[in-house]
């Protein structure tokens, strides 16, 4: 029986790398990117002691080029694409009044235009196999709801829940289904840094501003890793084929649409 190969950008660490760990889990040869050679280089030796297919990339996501060289990888290493992961993202905390040209372009670069490039390169190996291509976006519910503090970030999101429509809309003819995962609050270096910058701003305590995004979850807890990888996994699963064009909340119950 073929082996399904995924790509996971930002899959060295973080989500990212709970996400490549379900998937590896499920039976998938796995190709991740990231720009941190020491993170690929230890995750990759991790997977590899576990008997997991991997192999790496190191590239910028918000390089077309480099997107396009991260298919070509995952096709050189394992010869197709069943699920192309867009995970990689960063995050801006600023007031609204002092958001800069330089924030603006860089937040896009890496959460929107990263999407774009990701699935037209995925989409351009998977259209020419005889399978279903699944192509699966980091979203947030900074993509159903807007933050003070995180414009920036919530208005690339919901660029990329938008993407996401169109895109499903467009290769739907070429058997590819198109989805967003949007998760809450978790525990990673990416909220640790939201946290930080928030303390700044409002003179909290270290921690608080994480505190106070998390009290509401009707879960009653974060976010893990973990949780996102079993989203990623049903929509990189036959179990998704009917399902196309969405934005999925995995948040513990903080945001409702």
């Amino acid at each position: 029986m073929m082996q399904k190969v995924a790509v996971v950008t930002g899959g060295a660490a973080g989500l990212g790398k709970g996400i490549a760990q379900r998937l590896a889990k499920d039976g998938f040869a796995l190709v991740i990117s990231d720009f941190n050679q020491e993170a690929l280089d230890a995750t990759e030796q991790e997977f590899k002691a576990q008997g997991y297919k991997i192999a790496q990339f190191k590239g910028n996501v918000s390089i077309k080029a480099d997107q396009e060289a991260l298919a070509q990888k995952a096709v050189d290493s394992f010869g197709r694409i069943d699920v192309w992961v867009n995970n990689a993202g960063i995050e801006s905390v600023v007031p609204f009044a002092e958001i800069t040209q330089e924030q603006l372009e860089k937040v896009f670069a890496v959460d929107v235009f990263s999407v774009v490039y990701g699935i037209q390169a995925a989409a351009k190996v998977m259209k020419n196999q005889d399978t279903i291509g699944k192509i699966i976006n980091a979203c947030s519910i900074a993509g159903h709801e807007s933050y003070e503090m995180l414009a920036t970030y919530c208005a690339a999101k919901h660029a990329v829940r938008s993407l996401t429509v169109a895109a499903a809309k467009e290769y739907a003819k070429d058997n590819i289904r198109v989805n967003s995962y949007c998760p809450g609050v978790a525990a990673t270096s990416m909220w640790d840094r939201v946290d930080a910058e928030m303390a700044k701003i409002y003179g909290w305590a270290p921690g608080e501003a994480f505190q106070k995004f998390s009290a509401g979850i009707l879960c009653g807890r974060t976010e893990e890793p973990s949780d996102v990888g079993n989203i990623v996994s049903f929509l990189a699963s036959s179990d998704s084929d009917y399902i196309t064009g969405q934005s999925i909340l995995v948040d513990g119950g903080m945001v409702f649409r």
